[in-house]
């Protein structure tokens, strides 16, 4: 198995046993998270796909995820290159405003030459993000 593919695997596994700290060792210490230079959801205010940097940013995202109720997750598939893996997966959850929200996304991975993980993207129906997050659930 490719070793990156290992690596988001034991995050994804560690992320389904709600143990973040685990996964801050595969995080490089300026990860990027959801970093874009233009998307809608981020400029509609949707608190779980904000931009964040270093590993106190993404500690930041696993605490908004936290205030997420996860019905299902699941990763359907991994896809590695030399740099990166892509994750499809499925995600429902009821947002801390009542609303729920189901979406297939893909997660982009980029991993440095030490193994670890210097980005994250996910690509997700932003439309269903927005209407889900509403205007009382924004940062």
């Amino acid at each position: 198995m490719n070793q990156h593919v290992e690596t988001i695997g034991l995050i994804y596994e560690a992320f389904g046993r709600g143990d973040v700290e685990a996964i801050l060792p595969h995080l490089a210490e300026d990860v990027r998270w959801e970093e874009w230079e233009d998307n809608h959801a981020q400029r509609a205010g949707v608190p779980w796909l904000a931009p964040r940097r270093g590993r106190e940013g993404a500690l930041e995202f696993f605490r908004v995820a936290g205030g997420l109720r996860i019905h299902d997750f699941r990763v359907l598939k991994m896809l590695a290159g030399e740099d990166s893996v892509a994750a499809e997966v499925i995600i429902e959850f009821t947002a801390p405003n009542g609303a729920r929200l189901r979406d297939e996304e893909l997660h982009l991975w980029t991993l440095g030459a030490d193994g670890k993980v210097v980005r994250l993207r996910h690509y997700v129906d932003t439309a269903k993000h927005i209407a889900t997050a509403g205007p009382d659930s924004a940062e």
